[in-house]
């Protein structure tokens, strides 16, 4: 019943518009009074309360662009000023979230939107113009990065270039973090040293090298298992996800899939160096409440979209 009232009261154009709106005041909220973790002001702190406004933007910018994607769909004008409203909705949380700064969630945005984009039925024109544009951005900020690095630190200032290098340089095997990661999975066996024995510090176990941790304790088994365990999980709602025929909720269906699968693989891989150390949390296995909690909030709405899908009308 919960996640019944959540879906059908913010999936309304009305209360999915204040919810993005209230979303938006947390994140401008928390760059003056969040708390300061790991050089990041991501959090809104109140005694033991904690709680990451970014991770229910998530949630906020598939309501309301989902929404907004089924009007147009009814209407089927001003295409180009649909697909401007969608970059402009996604934008303004994009540029609070890099200012915390919070490279992960930009990302996690980006996907929302192609997501919606892609399942919004627009012509394949703008999808083939937006990658030109898109192209032509990051090889121009490429070039400003190598050739041109005074005219990018008066544009966007120094702080970007720690987090370039991180992405860049995450391979060059000089980094404590990831080198104890790799140490403590190569050294787990077949079966793990148990919860009590972890040979090596690793930085932030329980929420970025949640994986790590978990092959530990539990081994190459345990790690398989876990993997087969994601497997299975996958396959269920993507096979929702052409199961729901109503187009008005494949948006929804499809951003949760686009992120939900891409979180798994960008973590996974991060924990094993073969992707740079961005904070993405591993869904259901790393620290953290927030993100637990919206996507219970996404897999409830989803499960009342089959279980309901013939009684209810938007």
């Amino acid at each position: 019943m919960v996640f019944h009232w959540v879906y059908f009261n913010y999936y309304s154009k009305k209360n999915s518009f204040y919810f993005y709106l209230i979303n938006l005041f947390l994140l401008i909220l928390v760059l003056f009074i969040g708390k300061e973790i790991n050089g990041a002001r991501a959090w809104i702190s109140y005694k033991v309360f904690n709680f990451q406004p970014s991770e229910f933007m998530k949630l906020a910018l598939i309501l309301y662009l989902s929404k907004i994607t089924n009007d147009f769909r009814i209407n089927k004008k001003h295409e180009f000023l649909y697909i401007l409203k969608c970059i402009l909705i996604v934008l303004l949380p994009s540029i609070l979230v890099f200012l915390e700064p919070d490279t992960g969630a930009i990302i996690f945005y980006i996907l929302i939107l192609i997501a919606i984009l892609f399942s919004s039925n627009i012509r394949k024109r703008w999808l083939i113009i937006g990658f030109i544009l898109f192209a032509l951005f990051i090889s121009s900020f490429i070039y400003m990065y190598i050739f041109e690095q005074d005219l990018l630190i008066n544009l966007i200032g120094t702080s970007l270039f720690y987090r370039m290098d991180r992405l860049i340089n995450f391979k060059d095997g000089s980094g404590m973090q990831i080198n104890n990661a790799l140490t403590t999975i190569g050294n787990a066996g077949f079966f793990g040293h148990g919860i009590q024995k972890n040979l090596l510090y690793v930085p932030e176990f329980p929420t970025d090298f949640a994986f790590t941790l978990f092959i530990s304790i539990f081994g190459f088994i345990g790690g398989i298992t876990l993997l087969l365990a994601y497997f299975i999980i996958n396959i269920f709602f993507i096979n929702k996800m052409f199961f729901i025929k109503q187009k008005e909720y494949k948006c929804f269906i499809h951003a949760f899939i686009y992120i939900f699968i891409f979180s798994q693989i960008q973590n996974i891989l991060m924990n094993l160096s073969l992707m740079p150390i961005m904070g993405i949390p591993l869904p259901f296995l790393s620290y953290g409440g927030s993100n637990m909690i919206v996507y219970f909030i996404m897999i409830g709405i989803i499960l009342n979209i089959v279980k309901k899908k013939k009684q209810v009308k938007i």
